[in-house]
């Protein structure tokens, strides 16, 4: 008895020693605490060591490595490579070495945007590193960052609260460009906002254009759900004075249905004044928009819960005669309610997600994905051509493009899948050519089209 007793107390004490020691080790491995000791191992040792053994304590480090690359304003180095896809199809890698550090959802290398000006491409990391770069295949040229105050609207006050609170997208028109973030409008209360610069290349000083007075508390709201990936953020042009934007639910599902509310709606904003208006509701969080003017419609991406993932179609005239459109969310989905869901027979009673859209005056989807492929953004690259990118929540398989077509009714042909094994956060489509946003390595990837 005695014994068994020795035994427990020795296991107690050695658990009691592991726990101090892990706390320990954790509180100075980013202190100036015992240099000598920390001195004993390389940059890359204590990475690992971060990563694996204390991963908040590297989700912290990757953050304020990226906030000291962004401060120097210094060159972005890039590394070329390749590879072939299933379509015969040659991905050109170009790897973002040094200030895209820290992610969204993964937990690094980094998320990123992409946009083109005066044949520049530019790049914004989710937390405000923004660099240009005239000719990706120099081989002698950087990217060069851009000083922005970006930090004046969000910063590592916000970052350091989650991964999930970030910029959103970059656009560029008419020589002014537009961010989209989650911004913190009150204390741990958030939506999503825009701001706006005129295109400078050595400093651009941002201004608020558009910031919502509603806000999602992240724990004091009517599902106590928040998830601000769910934020939306995509930013497209309308016409000469309007922008478009998606804003998520937040986890807040009631926002949808709610016409009184900007969350789970596409809206116009007025690029001189900031005003707005909604132009479609019942979205969950509408991660992309492509505007395609020969056919005069919008195509809508959106993240669905456990399946369900969405392409819409939105009409064009239909925003002209003031007539919302609706799309169903939370009502209508072919997804379901995540199984981690507290109370999900009850979610089930307040947002049924019933499998028709029609039925219940809404406007069916082009197409659902069952199971979701994390669908990203969409652009057209030809008559009636068109591709998206998928975030692959679920199934590495799904970590692709997929192209399309649409026929003279309005349907979807000729769906392809083409895996390219990395998230893909962005799409932009240059002169014959497929720009990608590639997170699991922070990579700008090309595909030749022609």
């Amino acid at each position: 008895m005695i014994k068994k007793l020795n035994i427990k107390t020795s296991i107690l004490l050695i658990s009691i020693i592991i726990v101090i020691s892990y706390f320990f080790i954790s509180s100075i491995m980013d202190t100036n605490k015992f240099n000598s000791l920390k001195s004993l191992l390389s940059d890359e040792q204590r990475d690992i060591i971060k990563k694996y053994i204390f991963p908040h304590k590297h989700w912290s480090y990757q953050l304020k490595k990226e906030l000291k690359k962004k401060e120097s304003a210094s060159d972005i180095e890039i590394t070329e490579s390749s590879i072939k896809l299933s379509n015969s199809k040659i991905l050109k890698k170009y790897l973002l070495n040094s200030g895209f550090h820290a992610g969204i959802n993964l937990e690094l290398p980094g998320s990123g945007y992409i946009d083109f000006f005066e044949n520049n491409i530019f790049i914004l990391s989710a937390r405000g590193v923004l660099v240009f770069r005239k000719n990706l295949t120099d081989d002698e040229e950087n990217f060069q960052q851009i000083k922005n105050n970006i930090n004046e609207f969000i910063g590592l006050n916000q970052f350091k609260k989650n991964r999930w609170f970030s910029l959103k997208d970059v656009y560029i028109f008419k020589n002014q460009v537009f961010i989209s973030y989650t911004e913190e409008i009150k204390e741990d209360c958030w939506n999503t906002s825009v701001i706006y610069g005129d295109i400078n290349y050595e400093n651009i000083k941002f201004r608020k254009l558009f910031s919502p007075k509603e806000c999602i508390h992240s724990v004091n709201n009517i599902d106590r759900e928040f998830v601000a990936h769910q934020s939306g953020g995509k930013i497209i042009s309308f016409d000469d004075n309007h922008i478009l934007l998606s804003i998520g639910d937040y986890r807040s599902r009631n926002l949808g249905q709610d016409n009184k509310s900007v969350n789970g709606k596409i809206i116009k904003i007025n690029v001189k004044n900031g005003e707005y208006e909604i132009v479609s509701m019942g979205h969950r969080n509408p991660q992309g928009l492509y505007f395609d003017k020969e056919n005069n419609f919008i195509l809508e991406t959106e993240h669905g819960p456990t399946g369900g993932d969405e392409i819409n179609l939105i009409e064009v005239n239909k925003i002209n005669e003031d007539k919302l459109q609706n799309y169903g969310w939370a009502i209508s989905s072919a997804g379901e309610h995540y199984p981690s869901v507290k109370n999900r027979e009850k979610k089930y009673e307040k947002y049924p997600l019933y499998k028709s859209h029609s039925e219940h005056g809404f406007i069916e989807p082009l197409l659902s994905f069952v199971p979701s492929i994390g669908i990203s953004e969409i652009v057209k690259i030809g008559k009636n051509k068109y591709v998206l990118g998928s975030l692959g929540h679920y199934r590495d398989e799904s970590k692709s493009l997929y192209f399309f077509e649409l026929n003279n009714e309005k349907k979807i042909i000729n769906l392809k899948q083409v895996k390219v094994f990395e998230r893909i956060r962005d799409l932009s489509v240059k002169d014959d050519k497929l720009y990608l946003f590639m997170e699991n390595t922070a990579s700008i990837g090309v595909i030749n089209l022609n």
